[in-house]
């Protein structure tokens, strides 16, 4: 059975007050029945040093470091000079690297 054009405008308002009630009983303090998912900060940028540290601790060349972070190794040298930064997903990957190495040596 298909809904007609007004019952689904209708509908559609009433969505959108309750999320509007949601909304202002979560800035109010309560959080009642809505679900809050709190995103991490993104990731500090490193210092060419910083980058030179991770793929050290590896104890690895850079070309088998960029194997391991799925990267060429020019951008690992770049990175490593100073003559590129790594982008978000690249700093995320690194900081993860940095913090739980075991994770990129996992086998699957």
């Amino acid at each position: 059975m298909k809904q007609t054009g007004k019952k689904r405008k209708i509908k559609i308002f009433n969505d959108l007050k309750q999320s509007l009630h949601q909304a202002l009983e979560y800035e109010q303090g309560r959080k009642g029945g809505l679900r809050v998912t709190e995103l991490p900060p993104p990731p500090k940028p490193l210092s060419p040093r910083q980058i030179r540290a991770i793929r050290q601790s590896f104890n690895v060349s850079q070309a088998v470091f960029a194997r391991i972070i799925n990267v060429s190794p020019n951008t690992v040298e770049s990175w490593e000079q100073g003559a590129r930064r790594p982008r978000e997903a690249s700093l995320k990957l690194l900081t993860i690297a940095h913090l739980h190495p075991e994770v990129l040596w996992a086998r699957e």
